[in-house]
């Protein structure tokens, strides 16, 4: 009996609702008081679950001459009347669950951790391949070596643009960086980092190096990456178009004092 109430209340109905359902099913028609001892319900309680009941439809109430007197819903049209509820309200849910999809929601902005060498090409390959409009770059050769084929195939739909370090045969719209005391020295740590659609940021280490990088959607991470993609291109034009020896040598001083070299 116990499993039987536990499931009707499944159904929608409270203890007491499910508690006197049964009693009438079990004997019908019956007062209130018979259906109070039978279904264990207080008296002080019975009346008004009975009257919850007929409202719902679960319980028909008959005048008697003396007293009113209840009847079950039958067994049939319980479960029909059941089912049909059951669809109602899973179809309501459902509309309400796909309104809610369709609402445009901000979402948090992210930062994510990649540490694994599959990890990382993959989620790199997987933003080449999405790109809709833009891909900006900056990467050395290592990295460039290992998503070159991927980097080829995206410049036939979309622009990609930014600088490579000793990569060689790169795309036309790629800039190469001039060679500097910076880049040749041992101790400089590689990196790479990659933009999609202004939406979308990878950087790190390449994978040759520590399994390191970062993935976000991050709209100030986006500018301030794309910002310096941008700035050692502009650079680099710069140096390259004066075919200054002492311009370069000038902004390797200038570098080394900023940084306290």
């Amino acid at each position: 009996m116990e499993s039987l109430i536990t499931t009707l209340k499944q159904f929608g109905l409270t203890e007491y609702e499910a508690k006197v359902y049964v009693a009438l099913v079990t004997q019908s028609p019956s007062a209130a008081a018979d259906i109070s001892k039978r279904s264990t319900v207080p008296r002080a309680r019975v009346y008004g679950t009975l009257d919850s009941l007929v409202e719902k439809g679960l319980v028909l109430k008959e005048q008697a001459e003396k007293t009113a007197v209840y009847r079950a819903l039958p067994v049939e049209l319980f479960i029909e009347k059941a089912q049909q509820d059951f669809e109602k309200n899973a179809n309501d849910v459902e509309r309400a669950l796909k309104e809610l999809a369709q609402k445009p929601q901000e979402q948090p902005v992210q930062v994510m951790t990649l540490q694994e060498r599959e990890t990382i090409l993959q989620y790199c390959r997987h933003l080449l391949e999405n790109a809709k409009e833009t891909v900006f770059m900056s990467m050395w050769d290592d990295m460039y070596e290992l998503l070159r084929a991927d980097i080829e195939k995206a410049s036939k739909r979309v622009h990609v643009k930014g600088v490579t370090i000793h990569a060689k045969d790169v795309l036309p719209t790629v800039d190469t960086h001039r060679i500097t005391n910076y880049t040749e020295t041992t101790k400089n740590p590689h990196w790479f980092i990659m933009t999609i659609d202004h939406e979308q940021a990878i950087y790190g280490s390449p994978v040759t190096e520590r399994l390191s990088a970062f993935l976000t959607d991050d709209p100030m991470h986006i500018y301030i990456l794309e910002d310096y993609i941008w700035h050692d291109v502009l650079v680099n034009r710069l140096v390259k178009k004066t075919e200054d020896d002492a311009l370069d040598d000038w902004v390797q001083r200038e570098r080394a004092s900023f940084f306290h070299e």
